[in-house]
């Protein structure tokens, strides 16, 4: 086991925090209005009295990008336990289904399934990760692999005081999140405080390269809504949004 240098960890972030900056820039220019409009309910706009154009497409592309943007950087997350993983433990990339990662330590080989925070998923996403687990497992044991196989749910931010996970179904794990994963990948206590300032690294100026790009696309798609939604005389022409998202 080796110890990471915030060096290390500085250098990483500096080096692809980047590629962050600019996914949530090429969504955003992807992102199309009626597509935005079906995913999302309309009956919801009317229920809180929206009533211009820019109210509705500044609310719904908020939530998607909101949306967006933690998957996007929960992604990147992973990238960066994987990469300090690997620096301390020798870890790697799983080519496992559902597994984001392996490393062994002191006899201990754990498979670990990494998320955002504590509150992700339904039912069947969860039953979908204990079978993985499970199936993980099966194959490191069948490979003559003769390590104690623990699985690990490691959640970058938040807290589950409760870490042990026994399902009625499935395998048993550990479910660490916030301090608790950082520390498990790492052997250090502090490296989740020592991230937050690597990763402001030219977030001022991406941001503002991103406000840019938000910007025209809120003119744009209050413009084609009111041109697609809107009645001649300005009102939302709300018959014709709900056939839109809703009609057979």
């Amino acid at each position: 086991m080796k110890k990471i240098s915030q060096k290390d960890v500085i250098q990483y972030v500096e080096a692809n925090i980047g590629n962050f900056h600019q996914k949530r820039i090429d969504s955003l220019n992807k992102l199309k209005l009626k597509t935005v409009l079906q995913k999302k309910n309309p009956y919801l706009f009317k229920a809180k009295f929206l009533l211009t154009a820019e109210e509705i497409v500044k609310g719904l592309t908020d939530a998607f990008i909101s949306s967006n943007e933690e998957t996007i950087f929960g992604d990147w997350l992973e990238g960066l336990a994987i990469f300090i993983n690997g620096k301390v433990f020798n870890g790697q990339k799983s080519s496992a289904d559902g597994i984001d990662l392996e490393f062994e330590n002191i006899g201990i080989r754990y498979i670990v399934a990494i998320k955002s925070g504590p509150n992700w998923g339904n039912k069947s996403q969860k039953d979908k990760m204990l079978s993985d687990f499970a199936d993980a497992k099966r194959k490191i044991h069948t490979s003559g692999n003769k390590a104690n196989v623990i699985c690990v749910n490691g959640c970058c931010y938040g807290r589950d005081n409760k870490p042990q996970k026994y399902p009625k179904k499935g395998v048993d794990y550990l479910k660490l999140c916030g301090q608790r994963f950082w520390e498990f990948i790492s052997d250090d206590e502090n490296l989740y405080l020592d991230l937050i300032i690597p990763l402001g690294h030219n977030s001022k100026e991406r941001n503002e390269e991103f406000m840019i790009s938000y910007s025209k696309m809120i003119n744009k798609f209050t413009k084609e809504f009111i041109d697609d939604f809107c009645k001649e005389n300005g009102e939302i022409d709300w018959d014709k949004l709900v056939k839109f998202n809703s009609q057979k």
